[in-house]
């Protein structure tokens, strides 16, 4: 039965709200995730933009995101993409990758504009709070919904699978027994934790770069070594996207389903993930805080699920005549690398999906303290809190040991209807999110170099005017 819903979600419905809605997004914001592409790195580096010591800058913000972003998706993710949809499938991940960062910049800016100010001063905020604030208190029933589907994805099972992504791969490539590591993902994410957003923004900012830039590097030197087979790699995904090519993988329409739904997984644009820690940033303006989140789109997609994908096709370790009885998943991705590079790129695939994995493990925390603390009302509850916090090291734990097959279908269900959710209110919401993208752009043509968010000239959007101080 999950499998069934599954497959209906994924292959008709979502692939019809992802693309439609993030093509209508591109067209009707005249493309502008492309036009402030440029922009992003002044937001990230200027002066003007610093935040205080209560709240996370733009950058931390943005290496949050990214550490949830980029996880198993960018290296066992795509391999599965490429073993049941054929190298079409990369295609077709680019697509939802270049759509989904005008969906995220609009998802990550009405994050921004509907965020509550918390009595001790910092902000939360995500689809549940925008779909509240912005759609009315009688769509309460949806931002509860939404709520409650975010915790069971990311807060349980999204964290359970994580821990054993990260144990499996390091039994396979250092042989070091599942319960061991296990037992050491929960005492470091523990330690974590327990310091709040804060804390957890802090080691992202310092591991993101390095796990990240470590990556591209490796995919660097492996595209180097075969840089005359490069032209002939990108057509042979073209092509296999749009049937041009025999049969691979499972054809065409696998090809644009593996690569919606492993793409969607990769990246989350439209999920509404992201906004949850786009809301905690302290910016002048909420289009900041989405054009920062819609680089952070292009960082996943675009860059390291490429390299992923680059690292596998020009590889000998896939053979597309027989993709589906092959190696799979991380351990494709392992295989391919070895061929590159020797032995040790399967101990280096580890070591990544180890850093991948452990980041996103503290980003699906914190997305499930969101939801307890929307839905309970307990932000500045500590025993509620710590509770959660248990749970999660406990499943950090015991992640690492179960058979993880009911989990995986479970994840896939309500990931697509976490999506769904989000996109609906997206497209209720177009408009005032507009609204606030023309505000910023107007005070650009202006010659305002750093535009500011006036949240008294939008009294009708009934807004948390605390958050938004007076300037």
């Amino acid at each position: 039965m999950l499998a069934f819903l599954s497959d209906l979600l994924w292959s008709k419905v979502l692939i019809a709200f992802l693309i439609g809605l993030g093509i209508w997004f591109t067209v009707a914001s005249r493309f502008v995730q492309f036009r402030y592409f440029g922009n992003m790195f002044s937001i990230l580096s200027s002066k003007s933009r610093q935040h205080d010591e209560q709240h996370l800058s733009s950058f931390q913000a943005l290496v949050l995101s990214v550490a949830g972003r980029v996880g198993g998706g960018n290296i066992a993710g795509v391999a599965v993409a490429i073993t049941l949809g054929g190298p079409g499938a990369i295609f077709w991940m680019w697509i939802v990758g270049l759509m989904g960062m005008a969906t995220s910049f609009f998802e990550c800016t009405l994050a921004q504009t509907y965020k509550s100010s918390e009595a001790d001063g910092t902000y939360r905020g995500g689809p549940a709070y925008y779909i509240e604030r912005g759609l009315g208190k009688h769509w309460k029933w949806l931002s509860v919904l939404y709520s409650v589907l975010l915790f069971a994805t990311f807060g349980i099972a999204f964290t359970t699978l994580q821990s054993y992504s990260v144990a499996t791969s390091l039994e396979d490539a250092f042989g070091i027994p599942l319960y061991y590591s296990g037992i050491a993902l929960a005492l470091v994410v523990g330690l974590i934790i327990f310091g709040g957003v804060k804390r957890i923004a802090q080691v992202a900012e310092i591991l993101v770069p390095i796990m990240a830039g470590g990556y591209l590097l490796i995919a660097l030197i492996v595209i180097g070594l075969n840089y005359a087979d490069i032209p002939a790699m990108l057509s042979l995904i073209v092509k296999s996207a749009f049937g041009l090519e025999p049969a691979i993988g499972g054809g065409i329409g696998a090809a644009i389903m593996m690569g919606v739904k492993r793409g969607l997984f990769s990246n989350e644009a439209g999920l509404g993930s992201a906004p949850n820690v786009a809301a905690v940033a302290y910016v002048p303006h909420p289009a900041n805080q989405g054009i920062v989140q819609s680089f952070s789109v292009f960082i996943d997609t675009i860059l390291l699920c490429t390299c992923t994908a680059l690292i596998i096709l020009l590889g000998s370790a896939y053979d597309p005549s027989i993709a589906q009885d092959s190696v799979q998943g991380v351990a494709l991705t392992q295989a391919s690398l070895a061929t590159h590079m020797g032995e040790w790129g399967r101990i280096f695939v580890s070591i990544a999906l180890l850093l991948f994995g452990f980041s996103t493990i503290l980003y699906n925390y914190y997305l499930g303290e969101n939801s307890v603390s929307y839905v309970t009302h307990s932000g500045n509850n500590d025993f509620i809190m710590n509770a959660f916090r248990v749970v999660i090291i406990c499943l950090c734990c015991t992640g690492a040991m179960l058979d993880l097959g009911t989990v995986f279908a479970f994840a896939d269900l309500t990931m697509g209807l976490l999506a769904l959710v989000n996109l609906i209110a997206l497209a209720m919401l177009f408009k005032p999110a507009k609204r606030v993208m023309l505000d910023y752009e107007n005070q650009r043509k202006a010659g305002i170099t750093t535009p500011t968010f006036a949240a008294e000239d939008f009294s009708d959007l009934e807004l948390d005017e605390t958050a938004w101080p007076k300037r």
